[in-house]
């Protein structure tokens, strides 16, 4: 087997968009370089995890020897099918949800919005290619890392082999992440879906499109494709969407979803799929009524699969199921050598989740040996957001959570429509939500739904890590108007709740008098 990287990639369609990003992040003319002796650090998949842990170890400066492998394209999930073109299409898809509302702002829109998909998928591909270079293969080796472009397999004796050459290693770190599932659904595959992983190679918009999962990428990818002009009709198993959420902030959405004409079909069932001449047909039953619909295309939202397939890790005694590697606090699996990170082995399938990972594992494996002490996962306070239009930004616990704790809540909330900004910007629907512990300022969590809640809830995360609870909130002077003073207003409500009825009543006559 020569040198070079034996894998050709093709990212549909291959325009001049595509094909550069393929040559930062799978080049086909690249050649895979002379393995070291030993490996300080060997890294199986080049997503934001791995990524991170490759970059941070060869960057600190000690002389590290570090190898990277990956056998589809740098950059994961994130950059190529996930994070960043969601978001391209995401904001293309606010223009018109903007245009849409114009009349409320004193602005005649056009009668008719026109939406040139071609144009919209073109600026994804086009802005996606001029990112790319971030997470480049010829990046990360004048970093000082050995890259190696093909499928990583572990041998017995520490050592990992790939493209036909044997890599050994002091430690290892798995972070392969993981991809959409399969559906289980009678005629499915026969007649062809999409997922994350292939609809952003569309170039003509399916005129109805049925998206299976409620949850936030089904969400995500329903509205946006619902404003871009598809016919939308969304299928979830559960009675409402974003079951996972707070049930106030699902339903907000839930509710923009069917004013938007979203068709949702919920407590539903998907029995089979037929392809027929008119379409896909999809037979399903919801509120126990057998019903059929017919589509041009589907698209699967319904959750992850790690990517554990090939890897070899019965050889070296890495534990796994079908959730994904089995890891302990530290990070670190069943092979004290051999650490995980990422969607492979977490339940926060979020990209800034794999990056605080990696930065976990770059401590346990390279500093905690020399005694400077072991980060752990659980000590991590991780927000995230479902860029819907309105967002759901969460941090911390949900009360449910805190009360099966045995924790006394409070919870705080204040709506978007007491806020000046937000009513500026007729923006009212939403609100921020605040749990803190019954007689404590300590914050316990948080829900925001806003137009940006996903710009807004930072602050309540830097409040939770840095151990700043309501008071000090309350302290902090914010921007007028901005809609991240409905932080402050909760923070407010609650140095209200601590004036005593003499307090009250001087301040009342303060007041009076002033």
């Amino acid at each position: 087997m020569s040198n070079s990287a034996f894998q050709n990639v093709i990212v549909p369609p291959m325009d001049e968009y595509n094909q550069r990003l393929v040559s930062y992040v799978h080049p086909p003319d690249w050649v895979n370089p002379q393995p070291s002796d030993r490996y300080d650090l060997v890294v199986i998949g080049a997503g934001t995890a791995g990524l991170v842990v490759a970059a941070g170890a060869a960057g600190l400066g000690l002389g590290l020897k570090v190898a990277l492998i990956e056998k589809h394209l740098m950059g994961g999930d994130c950059l190529n099918v996930g994070c960043v073109p969601s978001k391209c299409i995401i904001r293309s898809s606010r223009v018109v949800g903007e245009m849409r509302e114009a009349e409320a702002f004193g602005i005649s829109p056009p009668e008719q919005i026109n939406v040139n998909f071609s144009a919209v998928m073109e600026r994804m591909r086009k802005l996606r290619a001029g990112i790319s270079h971030h997470d480049s293969a010829q990046r990360f080796q004048n970093l000082g890392i050995d890259v190696f472009l093909g499928s990583g397999r572990f041998l017995h004796n520490n050592s990992i082999e790939v493209g036909g050459k044997t890599l050994k290693y002091k430690k290892a770190v798995i972070a392969t992440g993981a991809r959409a599932v399969r559906p289980s659904i009678e005629g499915i595959e026969e007649a062809g879906f999409l997922t994350n992983e292939t609809v952003f190679s569309l170039t003509e918009r399916p005129q109805r499109l049925a998206v299976i999962g409620g949850g936030p990428i089904g969400c995500e990818l329903a509205q946006a494709f619902s404003r871009l002009g598809c016919q939308v009709i969304l299928f979830h198993k559960h009675s409402h969407l974003l079951d996972k959420e707070d049930a106030d902030a699902a339903e907000i959405v839930q509710n923009a979803f069917i004013r938007e004409g979203i068709h949702l079909v919920l407590n539903s069932q998907i029995e089979r799929v037929k392809k027929t001449p008119e379409g896909k047909t999809i037979d399903f039953i919801a509120n126990g009524t057998k019903q059929s619909i017919i589509v041009d295309e589907i698209l699967v939202g319904a959750g992850r699969a790690p990517n554990v397939e090939g890897l070899n890790l019965e050889a070296v005694g890495v534990e796994y199921d079908r959730r994904g590697v089995k890891v302990n606090d530290y990070l670190q699996t069943t092979n004290p050598k051999i650490y995980a990170a990422g969607d492979i082995c977490m339940n926060w399938k979020f990209t800034h989740a794999a990056d605080a990972a990696a930065r976990i594992v770059i401590k346990n494996t390279l500093f905690s040996p020399f005694g400077l002490g072991r980060s752990k996962l659980s000590s991590l306070v991780m927000p995230w957001c479902t860029y819907t239009d309105p967002e759901i930004a969460h941090v911390g616990m949900y009360e449910h959570e805190a009360q099966s704790q045995g924790i006394n809540v409070n919870t705080i909330e204040i709506p978007m429509s007491s806020v000046d900004r937000a009513i500026a910007d007729e923006e009212t629907e939403g609100f921020v939500k605040i749990h803190h512990k019954k007689g404590s300022d300590e914050i316990l969590g948080a829900t925001i739904v806003a137009r940006h809640a996903g710009e807004m809830i930072s602050e309540v995360t830097t409040a939770i890590v840095n151990k700043v609870g309501l008071n000090g909130l309350s302290s902090v002077i914010h921007p007028y108007p901005t809609q991240a003073e409905g932080i402050k207003k909760a923070a407010d409500a609650y140095r209200r709740t601590l004036l005593t009825p003499t307090s009250k009543k001087i301040l009342g006559l303060l007041a009076k008098f002033s």
